[in-house]
């Protein structure tokens, strides 16, 4: 699978980083597709799927609620008063559609 440089300048933007166009040409992205391509010929017929790599369970807690209604005393810490009449925080927008 090649990618061309208009796709991976596309990904970079997506992702926010910036990548000069000399990166760009130097980056060997094909080549982690190849090694991907690779680990799927692996054969893992009897393997048992794992979760996660880690065996021990994180700990739980039981959810109970300790104190309620603090809706007033919350937003009070809302930097801006915009969505604070409705209830609510209001931030800036940070994803841009295209």
């Amino acid at each position: 699978m090649a990618f061309t440089k208009a796709q991976l300048q596309k990904f970079a933007h997506s992702i926010r980083i910036e990548m000069s166009d000399a990166e760009l040409e130097s980056m060997n992205i094909d080549q982690v597709f190849g090694w991907m391509d690779q680990m799927k010929k692996i054969d893992t017929t009897g393997v048992e799927p794992m979760f996660t790599p880690a065996e021990h369970a994180a700990p739980l807690r039981p959810d109970i609620v300790t104190v309620g209604n603090l809706r007033e005393e919350l937003l009070a810490n809302a930097p801006d008063t915009a969505g604070k009449s409705r209830g609510y925080f209001s931030v800036p927008k940070v994803i841009d559609e295209d």
